[in-house]
This record gives C-alpha cells, sequence and structure tokens, in this order.
C-alpha cells in the first residue's frame, strides 16, 4: 500500500429533506489499500458510495480524488477520472452478450481485445462469455459488473455488498480477485456486511452509525468499540 493519498473526504455532509443521512464523514484512502465499510441498515455506507461516485453530491464537505475536490464533477466524468463502482443489485445489460457488456465500458478507455479477454478470465466468466447476460445467475452478474467497472481503468472501485448471497468457494474466489487488484494498485472500499469475508482482505474499517463515523481502524478493534457494539446491537 502507498502512502500517497488517492481520496480524500472531509466533512461530508448529505441530506434528504430534514432527514441526515451522513454528517461530518471525513476520511482518506490510498492507491492499493483495501478499507472496510461497515455498518447497520440505514448508517450511510451506500450514500457514501453514492456521494464518492458521483450518483450523489455532498450537500457540504469535500471529496477529493488525486487532489481535486470532484464534489461537482458528474458520473461520468469521475469514471473517466479513475473511479468506478459495483452495485448491490447488479445492473447488466440482459439482452447483451457478457463480453458485450465487458466491451461496452472497456471502449471508454479504448481497451483492446487481449485486455477483455484477461477481465472476463480474472472474473471467472470467459466460458460464458458468449451467453446473454441475462442468463446469467445472479452471482455471475455480480462479477461481471465488477468485470464492466474493471473494463474502464479505475484508479477507486468501490464495491457494494458483493459477497452477498455467494457461498464460501465463491467467497475465497472474490476475496482472491480484490486481493489481486489492490496489488495492481487500484484501491478498494468494499462496503459489506459480512464481517469474516472483509477480515480476509483487510485489516482497516470504518463503521458507521446513523450517518456518522463511530469508528476507523483494524476490525479486531471495532468488536471492542462501546459505541460500535451500541449501534451493532441497537439495530437488532
Amino acid at each position: 500500500m502507498s502512502s500517497e493519498t488517492l481520496l480524500e473526504l472531509s466533512g461530508v455532509h448529505k441530506h434528504f429533506g430534514a432527514h441526515v443521512v451522513l454528517s461530518e464523514v471525513a476520511f482518506r484512502v490510498a492507491p492499493g489499500e483495501i478499507v472496510g465499510l461497515v455498518g447497520p441498515n440505514g448508517s450511510g455506507k451506500t450514500t457514501t458510495i453514492n456521494v464518492i461516485s458521483g450518483l450523489l453530491r455532498a450537500d457540504a464537505g469535500r471529496v477529493d480524488f488525486q487532489g481535486h475536490d470532484i464534489n461537482r464533477l458528474p458520473m461520468f466524468k469521475r469514471a473517466r477520472a479513475g473511479i468506478n463502482r459495483t452495485f448491490q443489485v447488479p445492473k447488466v445489460f440482459r439482452d447483451m452478450t457478457v463480453r458485450e457488456n465487458v466491451e461496452v465500458a472497456a471502449r471508454t478507455v479504448r481497451m483492446g481485445a487481449g485486455e477483455v479477454q484477461q477481465i472476463l478470465r480474472d472474473i471467472e466468466l470467459l466460458e460464458v462469455a458468449e451467453r446473454s447476460a441475462g442468463s446469467l445467475t445472479v452471482n455471475q452478474q455480480k462479477l461481471l459488473d465488477l468485470g464492466r467497472a474493471l473494463a474502464t481503468r479505475p484508479r477507486l472501485l468501490l464495491v457494494d455488498e458483493i459477497g452477498a448471497g455467494l457461498n464460501p468457494a465463491e467467497l475465497g474466489s472474490i476475496a482472491a480477485l480484490l486481493q489481486r487488484l489492490a496489488a495492481r494498485g487500484i484501491a478498494l472500499i468494499v462496503v459489506e456486511h459480512l464481517l469474516d469475508f472483509l477480515n480476509r482482505i483487510t485489516s482497516r474499517v470504518i463503521v458507521l452509525g446513523a450517518g456518522r463515523m463511530l469508528f476507523e481502524g483494524p476490525l479486531e478493534a471495532a468488536s471492542r468499540d462501546p459505541e460500535v457494539v451500541a449501534a451493532f446491537i441497537g439495530a437488532a
């Protein structure tokens, strides 16, 4: 992991009407780092990555990427700058083939056929590359969603609950893939409820509760933090 800062959030605030969903969120991510983003349902995890990706705009604070404030930058320009994401519910082009789905994204950076082939191999969908995306299982569609994000050559990848519904073997495969991506220098923010899965890929987590940061540090220490424990017990 590099000591350089790739992404920095400072005092990020987001509200919908009178409802505050993020308050004073602030953290940094370095190239090649995997950071877990955890918290009870409704804690602000997905809103945080929506603000980073540009799906939502922060109402206050800064979102800096590679030293530049990108809060007013639209989502497609953030993707061109090197930020991309997956979605909790995959948003694939169901009538197109698996390969065509990746190729559409690859055109934005003029990626060649060889790199597309390698992505299909990385996400373990090469054998079904000519099948329609709509015929894939939900788990395979999650992998395809990840592959399309990778086809834009991201420097920062936001991964939204990719582990949900996967069996232990599939989780192990995804964990290994995310670690390989980090080894290539890609930074990852991984939103996840599966703490054992997060423990395989990172020791650093950010815990949110009711839209504010409760904890930042090692996952093991988070489980002993009184505020974190109270937030999860209160959500049960």
